[in-house]
């Protein structure tokens, strides 16, 4: 039995701003030990008794692609990325894992996993896994509901219909919307309500054939986006024209209230309960929830010190966090912003998303250190007509050939040797040395050393924006 992990990385995460930016989302940051949430749910699956595991795929926005691909570097993981041009929501994104799955003539059983979840108990999330895939084998649909233990109203419900009498399933009676307050304790005190976890197991083959019959228009976008795509090492890409024709549907809503529903020619639809410490993270009510606490109920990370707390989550990216006297707080320093707000209001943390984005302003998008594709940059000081960035190039890896016409740079050295392209010359500069380019000139910035490249960089012009690029050649094609 072959289950091939299907990695969904989609989404922003804004309600976890400021560590979760529209750039830099929440799976891609360690906010549980010291893995990513991302490489977490990779990790999760290993080890499964009595089956056969097939390489990760994972698909996600191309925005991340080369962060995805380096994290799944550092884990000696290699697998498919299949590369999605604009966000689609989940049905399109599994029809394209599943039609990927199916390419060189496969049928693999899909286990289907949001990036940025969290499952602390693992071999409890193993166990119906394996439930999951005999069912699956069989030709079901198969999706995981969690046992809850309080009137949740961020969640989605399944209700459970009568027993499949296959180990712990059930058959899926209906899924039911966010609830208010009372409906949801009405859904604990019923007891056949399980929250609806977004986790998945079928056949690829039994997905395309049920999205074709519930969303024929999604299964033809996709196909003709993938059958004119192209393959670019790890990566996976559509067709850009093709996938914007797409429409954007959920997978619950596509294919799995009409499976719950009933009708002609569609699989069967089990849920299995799942307790295992799961959690989608979904704000930072729900972080504190799942981190370890201290005898007062508070969650501390970074340096932070806190006096006369209770039950408060606090966290610092770099500086000297320090609270007294407060309860049920959330406070979250980073470089560029510091949050603070009420346990019951973290879920409102997106309207100040929305107010950064309406404003113009770049916090809502992106951290002070920015990720490429060749290491990273720090923005660490800046004002009228000057810009200083920390600079790391990965060992290996240049910055495309490029030009400026609004600014000079000057390269300092601090660790490594650069190699540096001006125009027709090349040169090498080490460490405690300079160098510098001229406003209007070609250059190119390479890392040939085994280790890090750490440099500082000061911009001087009259516009200093990221958008005053001219590439001539680029490895990485943008």
């Amino acid at each position: 039995m072959l289950i091939q992990p299907v990695v969904l990385s989609g989404g922003s995460g804004t309600r976890l701003w400021p560590l979760s930016r529209e750039k830099y989302p929440k799976q891609l940051l360690p906010l549980i030990g010291e893995d990513s949430l991302l490489q977490a749910t990779v990790r999760r699956v290993e080890g499964i008794a009595g089956v056969q595991l097939a390489p990760p795929m994972i698909v996600c926005n191309e925005e991340y692609r080369f962060v995805i691909a380096e994290q799944m570097r550092l884990m000696g993981k290699k697998g498919d990325i299949v590369l999605e041009p604009i966000g689609r929501n989940t049905a399109p994104a599994l029809t394209l894992a599943a039609l990927a799955a199916m390419r060189d003539g496969g049928d693999p059983i899909l286990l289907v996993m949001p990036a940025d979840h969290v499952i602390l108990d693992t071999p409890a999330f193993q166990s119906v896994v394996r439930q999951g895939a005999a069912l699956a084998d069989d030709g079901a649909v198969v999706t995981f509901g969690i046992t809850p233990d309080s009137p949740e109203t961020g969640y989605g419900y399944i209700q459970t219909g009568p027993a499949s009498g296959q180990g712990d399933a059930f058959r899926i009676a209906r899924f039911v919307e966010k609830p208010d307050h009372a409906t949801a304790q009405a859904y604990l005190d019923d007891g056949t309500y399980l929250w609806n976890s977004g986790l998945f197991m079928m056949r690829a083959s039994v997905w395309l054939a049920a999205i074709e019959a519930c969303r024929s228009d999604i299964l033809k976008a996709c196909r003709t986006a993938w059958d004119q795509g192209s393959s670019d090492g790890e990566f996976l890409r559509v067709d850009p024209q093709a996938f914007a024709q797409c429409p954007a549907d959920s997978i619950d809503y596509a294919v799995m209230e009409r499976i719950a529903a009933g009708g002609f020619a569609l699989p069967s639809g089990m849920v299995i309960p799942l307790s295992a410490g799961w959690s989608d993270v979904g704000a930072w009510d729900a972080l504190w929830k799942v981190l370890p606490k201290d005898s007062d109920g508070n969650v501390l990370q970074g340096d932070v010190l806190l006096h006369d707390c209770r039950n408060t989550l606090a966290m610092s990216a770099g500086r000297l966090l320090a609270c007294i006297g407060v309860d049920d707080l959330v406070v979250v320093e980073t470089p560029d912003a510091v949050l603070i707000s009420h346990k019951d209001k973290t879920q409102e943390v997106k309207k100040i998303v929305d107010r950064l984005k309406s404003e113009g302003r770049s916090e809502g998008q992106l951290h002070r250190k920015v990720f490429r594709p060749w290491g990273s940059y720090d923005g660490v000081d800046g004002g009228d007509r000057f810009l200083v960035k920390r600079i790391i190039v990965n060992p290996g890896a240049c910055l495309s050939l490029q030009m400026h016409h609004h600014r000079a740079e000057h390269w300092i050295v601090v660790r490594g040797t650069a190699r540096v392209t001006r125009e027709e010359s090349t040169y090498l500069v080490s460490e405690n040395e300079s160098t510098f380019i001229p406003l209007g000139t070609r250059h190119r910035l390479e890392n040939p050393g085994r280790l890090p490249l750490e440099m500082i960089e000061v911009q001087s012009g009259s516009y200093l924006g990221e958008d005053d690029i001219v590439r001539f050649e680029d490895v990485y094609g943008r």
